[in-house]
Order: C-alpha cells, then sequence, then structure tokens
C-alpha cells in the first residue's frame, strides 16, 4: 500500500468519524447533552482523531484545512485533491450512518434536520450575507490555529489539543447561530440526506469555510518566527510526517 493511499483511506475514515460521532452527537441528544455537549463531541473527537490519524495524514478531515495546508505548501495539488474527494466521500458515508440509525432504530432527530446548517426563522441568524460572514470568521480561526500549532517553531505535542480545543470554542459560538459548518464535507454529508432547505442553503457552507481557509494560509505567514522552516506537512502530534511521504 503506497503512501498516498494510506493517508487518503486515514482521510476518509476520520472524516466519516468526525460525522457520525460529532454530527450524531446533537441528532441523538441534543435534548440531553445541549449546546455544551455538541461543542465538546466536536472537539473531542477532533482530539482524539488529531492523535490517531495525524502521523498518517495530518488530519484535515476538512476541505478547508487541506486549502490552507496547501496554499501554505504542506501537500502538493495531487495530495490535496485526493484529500478533499475522500473527506467529501466520508463526510457522506458518516452521514449516511446517521440515517441508517435513526430508521432501524427507530430514533427521534433531536435537530430535526439530520444536524445540517442553515439560516432562517427558526436558525439564530437570519441571512445567508450574515452566515456566509459568520462561517469565514470560525473558518478562519479554526485554520489559522491548525497552520500556527504545526508550525515547526510550535511546541511539539500540543498541535491536537489546542486544534480541539479551537473546534470546541468555535461551536460554541456557532451552534446557537447557523449550527456551525467551518468543513465542507461536513455540512455536505447531511445536507444530501436531509435535502430541501438544507441542500437549497448547502453552497454558503461549501463556499465560505474555503474563503476562511484561504484568509488564514494569507494571514499564517505574518505570524510565524523568521528564519525557521515550517514542516512540510500539518501534523497535530508534531510528528515530522514528511519521511513517510517519500516511502
Amino acid at each position: 500500500m503506497t503512501s498516498l493511499v494510506r493517508q487518503v483511506i486515514a482521510e476518509f475514515v476520520g472524516t466519516a468519524i468526525l460525522v457520525f460521532f460529532a454530527v450524531g452527537s446533537a441528532v441523538f441528544g441534543l435534548d440531553r447533552i445541549g449546546a455544551w455537549g455538541v461543542a465538546l463531541a466536536f472537539g473531542f473527537v477532533l482530539l482524539a482523531l488529531a492523535y490517531s490519524i495525524g502521523p498518517v495524514s495530518g488530519c484535515h478531515v476538512n476541505p478547508a484545512v487541506t486549502l490552507g495546508v496547501l496554499l501554505r505548501k504542506g501537500v502538493s495539488a495531487a495530495e490535496a485533491g485526493a484529500y478533499v474527494v475522500a473527506q467529501l466521500l466520508g463526510a457522506i458515508l458518516g452521514a449516511a450512518l446517521i440515517k441508517l440509525v435513526l430508521g432501524v432504530g427507530d430514533v427521534t432527530d433531536q435537530t430535526g434536520a439530520l444536524g445540517t446548517n442553515g439560516w432562517g426563522a427558526d436558525a439564530g441568524i437570519k441571512n445567508a450575507g450574515g452566515t456566509f460572514l459568520l462561517e469565514i470568521i470560525m473558518t478562519f480561526l479554526l485554520v489559522l490555529v491548525v497552520l500556527q500549532v504545526t508550525h515547526r517553531a510550535a511546541a511539539p505535542g500540543f498541535a491536537g489539543l489546542a486544534i480541539g480545543l479551537a473546534l470546541t470554542v468555535i461551536h460554541l459560538v456557532g451552534i446557537p447561530l447557523d449550527g456551525t459548518s467551518v468543513n465542507p464535507a461536513r455540512s455536505l454529508g447531511p445536507a444530501l440526506f436531509e435535502g430541501g432547505t438544507a441542500l437549497s442553503q448547502l453552497w454558503v457552507f461549501l463556499l465560505a469555510p474555503l474563503v476562511g481557509g484561504l484568509l488564514a494560509a494569507l494571514v499564517h505567514p505574518l505570524l510565524v518566527v523568521p528564519d525557521r522552516p515550517e514542516r512540510e506537512l500539518s501534523d497535530p502530534t508534531g510528528a515530522d510526517v514528511s519521511d513517510k511521504r517519500r516511502r
């Protein structure tokens, strides 16, 4: 098995896990755990993935993160493309498993919409423009943190913790407003199975996080220690995965 195949499998499995367990925490248990519980679920799942698949693929599990790493020359265009495809397919699998559990187990969907993102009368934010801005800001923070803490000058070993905490805080802000995306794959999977309004509004949650990732990649060089080379690929565990890429 080649290194790239292993990395793509890691991104596929990791994204499926993120969607099923993190989005699933809202779908299955929002009434019991509330927004705090859902936010912690997202943060903890990403934290666990960072240390488990981080040494394999860098644990992007998010096209916006992959875009940011690509722009900082952490992955090649071909690798980034393969990552994104794997992430989208993984998110679809994760959402399909949520839908399956709801049907087979006769479980009530606590979100009423398969954990999809959106704006409107029932959401905290009422229009596409406000949602677009919110998603840019939140994704900017997430991708900036990823790029900063996986930079060679950062303290090794703590990147996964910082990224998980950042995603938790982002969800605490975003859940009451639009459900929080910051990840095109996370939004795509549930929207495909929910359809309706979620699917018609999906474009915002596909595009805005990519803009946020782009802006983070532009700001990142302004915040790093000069004359220190960057790690080839972001790895939240602090391990150098460049050797794995050459095998």
